[in-house]
């Protein structure tokens, strides 16, 4: 391709034979002439205009690192996750639409409960604990996560946003004190040896993959949380595809109460969740 001749046009069109779908083949090209992400509608207006030799360049090195399996979020530095704008990079998961199932589920309990001390485990950009936080400015949201790089990123997200959550460094939730109304988590639940892990190999595998089964850490916080919940506290957990009986049994076994499954959009049981009937140990 010459790129004297380049045209937008050409650009969103060599991106789509490439195998990319037309809405990352439009970010892609926005990106590339330094375009808001949104300003689809600039590409209709300026359809004709030829890409500088800069911009085809920046262009071609995106087009590569779509193509290779990086995740969009990685590339363009952002992603959008229930109303936030978030910064993220390989230093975290990129947030993914499936999450938000967990937050409504969350936000249904926080309307019952005034002033709610709520603890998001394995926080990575962010995205959960900073979608309560917006939607619930009255409740006192901490964040732990392992990473101390994954922290920098959420640290940074919270500031830019102005939105006022704790954030402590530890494994689950050995670094928080006291009791809580809600602890909600998405942990690592990928079995070790899953083929698909080969797919995520741009995401950090710490935040993917957990024992044989994939349920390691959902096990380990089921543990923890029993001496950090308040009397009809619920936990509240994001999965994998077909781990929602063997959660909603953890739950049971562990002494919770009422265990239950959501479903995401695409109507797979995507988060568990259940209830502590008892009193915190640490209360």
């Amino acid at each position: 391709m010459n790129p004297t001749t380049f045209t937008l046009t050409q650009a969103l069109q060599h991106c789509q034979r490439q195998g990319l779908e037309r809405l990352d083949a439009q970010m892609l090209v926005l990106l590339a002439c330094g375009q808001g992400l949104h300003q689809r509608a600039w590409l209709l207006t300026h359809d004709g205009d030829v890409l500088t030799d800069a911009q085809q360049a920046s262009l071609q090195a995106a087009l590569a690192r779509r193509l290779s399996g990086e995740p969009m979020a990685y590339i363009t530095g952002s992603k959008e996750f229930f109303g936030l704008s978030l910064q993220v990079d390989a230093r975290v998961l990129d947030p993914r639409p499936d999450t938000e199932t967990l937050v409504e589920w969350a936000l249904e309990l926080l309307q019952e409960r005034q002033s709610a001390r709520v603890v998001d485990l394995g926080t990575g950009s962010g995205a959960i604990a900073l979608a309560l936080k917006s939607q619930c400015p009255s409740a006192t949201v901490e964040a732990v996560d392992y990473s101390a790089d994954a922290l920098a990123v959420a640290r940074a997200n919270a500031q830019r946003l102005q939105l006022d959550v704790r954030f402590a460094q530890g494994s689950w939730l050995e670094p928080v004190v006291g009791a809580f109304d809600l602890i909600v988590s998405n942990p690592p639940y990928i079995a070790a040896a899953d083929p698909h892990l080969a797919a995520l190999r741009h995401e950090p595998l710490s935040a993917l993959a957990s024992g044989a089964d994939g349920l390691d850490d959902i096990r380990t916080i089921i543990a923890q949380s029993m001496q950090h919940l308040l009397r009809g506290g619920w936990l509240l957990l994001e999965h994998g595809y077909d781990q929602a009986q063997e959660v909603q049994a953890l739950l049971t076994q562990a002494g919770f109460a009422h265990a239950q499954s959501r479903h995401d959009l695409a109507g797979i049981a995507r988060c568990t969740g259940a209830q502590w009937p008892g009193v915190a140990a640490n209360a």
